[in-house]
């Protein structure tokens, strides 16, 4: 009935991604006991977190949890074609990706698109399904004049025919109502016959009513994590609507010692991490305005803080829906969200609107990311695109094969396809981090690495 986030949403959510590897190990064995239906404990943020700012492994901490987590599934999630980063990759990375994931130990695949394009999906779902594994396809919820029940029925059906396993709604914003909770779990537990997951965030305050209004009309499973990293910008918390269902269904008894070992350990770790805590003491109503997911919110307060511009916020969260409306209203989740936020920023920070546009919005208006939901500004593309057409096909066949040529320019210091994708998602980032490994093992100095001059042997 509960799925588990604290270790990939919940910390994304409210600590930017900090939580290490050590951070999680005390708590999985217990964890492992709890009876979730399942664990989200990697992709997102994470894998690039990992190696960007924490000198981590991500593949070695997906090894590690799911050695310790002996009867739950682990999931994690996965953006389609963008992987765990910003960008479309060729199809040779994401099978060899997916298939990695599942080997290293990812039981379930959650797959999602930023603007609900089908077409962005097809690769990963058909991968992940080739190797056995449970894949969940989620619906980028958000609202809009376009986003209408009829509309996410429709990308539903296009998601059974690509035969996901499950469907998750997955509101990263926190806009689900009860009302369309209830709305859209009942019709598509009548026109499919697959389980329903909810995923919803606490940012604008409606997200324990909308999960109980959701399981009343039978949602199969709801994201929820334990308590010191729930609420604010992530998910709610499982020890409040367990304890609230309790009273309607009939769920498995709780072992109570655990969770409040499980709420001591989290405690403790967020208190660790306070420098990146996001810190939000109250609901914000203008959420429901400005559609600001939670991850996305706490991006935005980091950025404009450290620009000395956190004065700027309001302007920002109401240029956003004003930028969302001229890209065809894409839902707010990654990469669109960054898309979309960075160029709202710049509206607000240069005081004329587009004066600069990013090179990503002009890829957004060639339909490299995707199909928008609705009709973009076609005067505000015009002026981006100028004499450029939009393509029309699926944006991943224009990509050429990227692992070969990614093989011969990392040479010897990727030890394994692992490795290697590290590279490949990661760039220069990845890079040093493989750099700084291998030669820690060979135990070379500064100076004998200076001789390399950049070039490794194949």
């Amino acid at each position: 009935m509960f799925m588990d986030t604290t270790l990939r949403d919940g910390h994304q959510s409210l600590i930017a991604t900090r939580m290490t590897t050590d951070d999680m190990l005390p708590a999985l064995e217990v964890m492992d006991e709890m009876g979730f239906e399942a664990m989200e404990v990697w992709g997102g943020a994470t894998f690039d977190v990992c190696v960007r700012y924490l000198n981590e492994d991500p593949w070695e901490r997906l090894r590690e949890i799911k050695e310790r987590l002996k009867k739950t599934p682990t999931q994690m999630l996965l953006r389609g074609q963008n992987l765990v980063a910003y960008r479309h990759y060729a199809d040779d990375v994401v099978e060899l990706f997916v298939k990695l994931a599942h080997k290293n130990g990812v039981d379930r695949f959650r797959v999602f698109d930023a603007l609900n394009d089908v077409r962005n999906l097809q690769k990963s779902i058909e991968v992940a399904k080739s190797v056995g594994a449970h894949v969940q396809g989620a619906i980028s919820y958000t609202v809009s004049p376009v986003h209408t029940v009829e509309y996410y029925l429709e990308f539903a059906r296009q998601l059974v025919e690509l035969g996901v396993d499950s469907i998750c709604i997955k509101d990263m914003a926190g806009l689900l109502t009860p009302k369309m909770a209830y709305e859209l779990v009942k019709e598509l537990k009548e026109k499919f016959s697959l389980p329903v997951q909810v995923h919803t965030h606490c940012t604008a305050g409606l997200c324990t009513m909308a999960l109980l209004a959701a399981a009343e009309a039978g949602a199969d499973v709801l994201d929820t994590a334990i308590s010191p990293f729930a609420s604010g910008t992530s998910q709610p918390p499982f020890e409040a609507v367990y304890y609230s269902l309790s009273e309607y269904k009939n769920l498995p008894p709780l072992d109570w010692d655990r969770v409040s070992f499980l709420v001591s350990h989290f405690k403790a770790v967020r208190e660790r991490h306070r420098e990146h805590d996001v810190n939000m003491r109250y609901v914000d109503y203008r959420i429901l305005s400005s559609q600001v997911p939670g991850g996305m919110y706490s991006n935005l307060i980091k950025q404009l803080s450290e620009q000395g511009m956190l004065d700027k916020l309001p302007e920002v969260l109401k240029e956003i829906p004003k930028v969302r409306k001229e890209l065809g209203y894409p839902p707010l989740v990654t990469p669109v969200s960054q898309i979309v936020g960075v160029q709202a920023v710049l509206n607000v920070m240069t005081g004329q609107r587009y004066a600069k546009t990013t090179n990503e919005v002009k890829k957004y208006f060639l339909g490299m990311y995707g199909r928008p939901p609705a009709p973009v500004d076609e005067e505000l593309r015009e002026k981006v695109l100028r004499s450029e057409r939009p393509i029309d096909c699926r944006p991943a066949d224009l990509l050429e094969p990227e692992l070969e040529k990614a093989r011969r320019e990392i040479g010897v210091i990727a030890e394994s396809d692992e490795d290697l994708l590290i590279y490949v998602i990661l760039g220069n980032i990845g890079k040093a981090f493989l750099e700084k490994r291998y030669l820690q093992k060979i135990n070379l100095d500064t100076s004998v690495m200076e001789s390399f001059d950049g070039a490794y042997p194949v």
